[in-house]
């Protein structure tokens, strides 16, 4: 690839990005009470001088408040899978905080079970818990799995996403070793006093980490998504649950991200057996919410534990969590919006939409990827797909992606700002994704002539 004309073509449409966006812009430079001038600093990574301000949004569309109208891919990196502000999730939130009122009196409402059982229904496991984030659920899922088996600590793939939770800011390092991620902020200790690491898809690398014995569970989700989609090889996912099995080690699956794989995620889709399940983002159909779900088994040993504070200061609770919006918004979502019906339709379009990206890579004979997992699909600069979180990690190319991200963005398509991950949602067409293979298709060219 020609570096210089790359970066020629970058400078092109970050110039053109700061011309379409004055009122962005200028929002952004008056922004001096919030840290690094956005709600949250993540905000920041972004293609571009500066980010762009939401106005509106409904279904698969967006709109900024220059009135740039834009596909959106993105949907809030997997938070608005059911799409812009639905309606079932609207009616249900304006009947519970408007009609009914009250969003968070500390009491059980009566769709919490609704709630539950439909995750029963679509995951298998037995009994839930709710949070406000999947970040949340993790970590209150880890304190169960700590306190059932009395081991200290957690193994998590390299480069998987889990939120925030500190026990999985780990690496595989270049001696093979456990590693602080790159990056990770105001660790509070070591991450190798709690943690421990092995690559995806390396079966016998996870069975030395098991082997110490002193591992409470393996938190993983069934195909990683946060470093770039890297699916499991064939087997891999069964030789996790065995190993974990003998070696008496809890199963954790993280479905925030990978539930794009189906209405039950990967676990009802490929069929998995996890001790404990953990979801956020998309379940409140863009209203703060997140669950974790457990095995009766797991369930009955923790409830029948006199020594454990499950009510007050146990670490597995918060204030807000479980309100009666969240859980109205849940409702709402999981009955009328992500239903089976909506996934396969989503999936179809999935798969339209890689295949028009992989008619782009191979017009111009590019050594990139192409995974999907159900209504998610993504490109990778590698032939063939990582295998690996390391290996997925050092296919990053943030000029390049930095470079594809504007030119999509400046002709009105949004991709998520931290890969090149699509997402379809209920309200996405085959238009959208048409519309994406066309520009997707003139971006390559002016890269390649």
């Amino acid at each position: 690839m020609d570096r210089a004309r790359l970066q020629d073509l970058l400078d092109r449409e970050t110039a053109e990005a700061a011309r379409r966006g004055p009122r962005s812009r200028d929002a952004y430079g008056r922004a001096e009470h919030l840290f690094g001038r956005v709600p949250m600093t993540w905000m920041n990574k972004t293609a571009g001088p500066f980010p762009r301000y939401l106005a509106t949004a409904r279904g698969a569309r967006v709109t900024d408040i220059d009135g740039q109208e834009y596909i959106d891919f993105c949907l809030g990196d997997t938070g608005a899978m059911a799409g812009h502000s639905p309606a079932p999730v609207a009616e249900a939130v304006q009947r519970r905080f408007a009609d009914l009122g009250g969003a968070t009196a500390m009491l059980p409402t009566e769709d919490a079970e609704w709630v539950g059982a439909e995750l029963t229904r679509r995951f298998g496991l037995a009994r839930w818990s709710f949070s406000l984030t999947a970040t949340d659920a993790n970590r209150w899922a880890i304190r169960l799995a700590r306190a059932v088996t009395g081991r200290p600590k957690i193994l998590v793939n390299s480069y998987s996403y889990h939120g925030s939770v500190d026990e999985s800011l780990i690496v595989v390092g270049e001696d093979g070793a456990g590693a602080p991620r790159p990056g990770n902020v105001g660790a509070p200790c070591d991450v190798t006093l709690t943690s421990r690491v092995a690559e995806f898809n390396d079966l016998a690398q996870l069975e030395r980490a098991l082997a110490h014995g002193d591992v409470a569970a393996v938190l993983m989700e069934p195909a990683l998504t946060n470093i770039g989609i890297v699916l499991p090889e064939p087997g891999y996912l069964a030789g996790v649950r065995e190993l974990t099995r003998a070696h008496g080690t809890l199963l954790i699956n993280d479905e925030t991200h990978t539930f794009s794989a189906g209405p039950g995620g990967c676990t009802a889709a490929w069929g998995l057996e996890p001790d404990l399940l953990t979801i956020g983002k998309a379940i409140g159909g863009g209203v703060p919410a997140g669950a974790y779900g457990l095995s009766a088994d797991l369930a009955d040993r923790l409830l029948g534990r006199a020594d454990l504070d499950l009510v007050d200061m146990g670490g597995v609770g918060g204030t807000l969590a479980g309100n009666a919006l969240s859980v109205a918004a849940t409702r709402a979502t999981l009955e009328h919006v992500l239903t089976d019906a909506a996934f396969a339709r989503m999936t179809a379009l999935s798969e339209r939409f890689a295949a028009g990206v992989r008619a782009g890579i191979e017009a111009h004979a590019l050594p990139w990827s192409v995974s999907l997992l159900g209504a998610r699909s993504e490109y990778r600069f590698a032939d063939p797909a990582p295998r690996t979180g390391t290996a997925s990690a050092a296919a990053a190319d943030p000029a390049l992606e930095d470079y594809l991200h504007l030119y999509l963005a400046n002709r009105g398509i949004l991709l998520t700002p931290f890969h090149n991950m699509a997402l379809m949602c209920p309200d996405t067409t085959a238009r959208d994704v048409d519309t994406h293979t066309e520009v997707f298709a003139a971006a390559l060219t002016e890269l390649t002539a």
